[in-house]
């Protein structure tokens, strides 16, 4: 068997909307039998619960999630997340569940002439290859960071994603903790993402997303917070953090998070906690610099919440 042959995608899968699988097919790292996923009551669209909770199916279009009025006023990380993403085409195409189950961006996977630990493979070519936009927080053997915008958001938010088999699932049991560096996501074979589950919002929160990337549009991002808190007498009273871009998986800054909770919304209190986003950080040799755009996002995003 060449080594091409044995770092191509073999085995079944699912197809939504396609927008990455098309891709991966086109590249030739693909050539499975496809499952289609048809919508259902339970995986598309918004539906709200009498406390306010959301619930946003699993086939529902990104661009969807990104118009809803409704949605806007309840989970304003989540839609501003959904707007960033990629292109107005292809939002109208890519699916909520579509992109917490993607496929990594990393170049080295996205070749099939060349083994990796996602494909197969012994070891990560990217940790001693080229690495630019890969991880400032080494968190395993792989070091490309999660490609999933809207799994970071929906961390922030403590959405729990129910599946054909499980009920209840946190973003972080999705995807793990970034020591598994032979997968993307924790899906058994053959389990599929119906559904999205949102906590009712809190009482007077705000809440923002930003995105650092290397050109004007339809780029990946090098780094990108969701920001919520609660404010009240000039004082935060509830604060979460996630970023996604710098780990292998999306991750909380619980340290930076901890660091303004119960204290004034001032300059002072911001910069000091935005210090602390970068702890835990292990950056490789090419990714030094995404601690430092992770640090200003911070300090941008919750100066403009305190406002």
């Amino acid at each position: 068997m060449s080594a091409a042959t044995a770092d191509v995608i073999t085995a079944p899968e699912f197809r939504a909307a396609g927008t990455d699988l098309s891709e991966r097919r086109r590249s030739g790292l693909s050539c499975g039998s496809i499952i289609d996923l048809t919508a259902s009551p339970d995986t598309i669209g918004i539906a709200w619960g009498a406390d306010g909770a959301a619930r946003i199916g699993a086939l529902t279009a990104i661009a969807a999630i990104a118009s809803d009025a409704r949605l806007a006023q309840a989970y304003p990380g989540i839609v501003a997340a959904a707007q960033g993403l990629a292109t107005p085409q292809i939002r109208h195409m890519a699916t909520l569940g579509g992109n917490l189950a993607q496929r990594s961006r990393c170049w080295y996977f996205r070749n099939p002439q060349i083994a990796c630990l996602k494909k197969g493979g012994s070891d990560c070519p990217a940790r001693a290859g080229n690495h630019l936009y890969h991880v400032a927080f080494d968190l395993g053997p792989c070091v490309a960071p999660h490609p999933s915008t809207m799994a970071m958001a929906l961390l922030a938010y403590d959405a729990k994603v129910i599946t054909d088999r499980r009920n209840g699932l946190s973003i972080t049991d999705l995807l793990g903790d970034g020591s598994n560096g032979t997968a993307d996501n924790l899906l058994a074979s053959g389990e599929r993402i119906e559904r999205i589950e949102l906590p009712a919002p809190l009482a007077g929160e705000r809440a923002l997303y930003k995105r650092a990337i290397s050109r004007s549009y339809a780029e990946w991002p090098l780094v990108e917070v969701c920001v919520r808190a609660v404010l009240s007498g000039g004082v935060f009273r509830e604060v979460h953090i996630t970023a996604g871009g710098i780990a292998p998986v999306p991750l909380r800054l619980t340290a930076c998070a901890a660091a303004l909770q119960g204290k004034p919304a001032n300059v002072s209190t911001i910069a000091q906690a935005a210090e602390l986003a970068t702890s835990g950080a292990r950056p490789l040799t090419m990714t030094g610099y995404k601690l430092d755009l992770l640090t200003g996002l911070v300090r941008d995003v919750v100066e403009r919440i305190a406002v």
